[in-house]
């Protein structure tokens, strides 16, 4: 079959039908989910992308029809297979020089250099780790308009297309698969795949897992997603379909306050949406946001609902919250509604087995990595090194965490050297 440039590629036709609700074909074994999206990524001959609907039913199509014929060949066998990690057996007691935990710009930058440092990394980049696809948060967005040398803007999913394809050019070995679980007391640090009984080896470790933006899941929200509704003001806000329209924020920290004002910019007016009476902002921080002419506070209110006309963001259902009027509900005619609630840094696999809300490396308060040393990316762990939004709360910026990888992946490089030195 003959594919031509603008055709999406083997992965992302992959990546895109897991998001797509299954139909009666695909009712397989997760495994063999895994062992397909895996297969479809070592045959990226295109990093092209499309995002149009008779795509993704071709794709879900494609995906589902592959796993059944891989479940029907396999039924004769006299006993199921048991989970293997997507390195073969062998590998599985080799002691690797470098694992990148993660599938976003930082996880992918750090790939790029320590694959050029002949460091022969090995990434897992999860299978719909979180609820998301491989390629982190990027993939939930439409267009990037402020990722440097795309100058008329590139889709999030293509970028990371590309990122990744990069990657393995520089000798990036790729596995699609989620690691459940670490155990960082000693080196070589060991790594659980989902469903492997063996660990993986390492003699370091980059954590570049991410942050997931908290939503509420509102009814309509998967339908207008990316269609009026997002999670990054700063991404997302001067997009066209939010030019001179009225907009919404929900929060009520210092984020919300900033994202209102921000969308001012492009907005004809920005409602935020607090579910209490008063802000929990930083005094400057609230104040910027009380008196600006563009943005009205709504106290009091939860959004319950999204609509539109199929196709965008039309209006939100706000539910009030006050003694007095609890529960009485009003129509907010909006054309972009952005969450400002806060993040969760995808830290999971760093927990301390039956220790809830304990990890195995330090982190602050809301479960975010940091860095004990200035000016470097070492965690509290020798040898574990963390990149990306994990460690980053401030920024969340793609740009940002593609900074952090390179960061991360020099301070691997360096750390590995004066390891080998001392050992001889």
């Amino acid at each position: 079959m003959y594919r031509t440039a603008a055709a999406p590629t083997m992965h992302a036709l992959a990546r895109r039908a897991l998001t797509t609700p299954p139909s009666p074909l695909a009712s397989v074994s997760a495994s063999r989910l895994r062992h397909f999206a895996s297969w479809s990524s070592s045959s990226r001959a295109s990093t092209a992308h499309s995002t149009s609907s008779t795509t993704r039913r071709i794709a879900a199509r494609t995906l589902a029809t592959s796993a059944v014929l891989s479940f029907a060949h396999s039924s004769t066998d006299s006993a199921p297979a048991a989970p293997t990690s997507g390195l073969p057996k062998d590998s599985m007691t080799k002691i690797n020089k470098v694992i990148i935990v993660g599938s976003g710009p930082a996880a992918h930058t750090a790939a790029i250099y320590t694959g050029r440092a002949n460091l022969e990394p090995i990434m897992y980049e999860g299978f719909m780790a979180g609820g998301i696809a491989a390629g982190g948060q990027l993939t939930t967005t439409t267009e990037v308009e402020n990722f440097p040398g795309w100058p008329t803007g590139i889709t999030g999913s293509e970028l990371m297309d590309r990122m990744r394809s990069q990657s393995e050019h520089c000798g990036t070995k790729i596995i699609t698969e989620t690691i459940e679980r670490v155990d960082l007391s000693s080196r070589p640090f060991k790594l659980w795949p989902e469903g492997a009984s063996e660990p993986v080896l390492t003699e370091s470790l980059i954590i570049a897992t991410g942050a997931t933006a908290r939503r509420l899941h509102l009814p309509g929200e998967d339908k207008f997603w990316n269609a009026g509704m997002s999670a990054c003001a700063v991404c997302d806000g001067p997009a066209p379909i939010f030019r001179n329209k009225p907009l919404a924020v929900l929060g009520g920290g210092d984020s919300a306050c900033e994202e209102a004002t921000y969308l001012t910019k492009y907005a004809s007016k920005v409602y935020l949406i607090v579910r209490r009476d008063k802000l929990r902002a930083s005094k400057v921080m609230a104040h910027r946001a009380m008196t600006h002419p563009k943005i009205e506070i709504l106290w009091n209110t939860l959004p319950v609902e999204a609509k539109g006309d199929g196709r965008l963001l039309e209006s939100m259902t706000l539910e009030s919250t006050h003694p007095d009027t609890k529960g009485e509900r009003r129509e907010l005619a909006v054309n972009g509604f952005f969450y400002a609630i806060g993040h969760q840094p995808n830290v999971s696999l760093l927990a301390v087995p039956d220790h809830e809300g304990k990890f195995q490396i330090a982190t602050d308060a809301e479960g975010y990595v940091v860095h004990p040393e200035a000016g470097s990316t070492m965690t509290s762990v020798p040898g574990v090194f963390a990149c990306g939004d994990v460690a980053d709360k401030k920024y969340r910026q793609a740009i940002t965490a593609a900074g952090s990888g390179c960061a991360a992946a020099l301070d691997c490089e360096r750390w590995l050297e004066a390891i080998e030195a001392e050992e001889h």
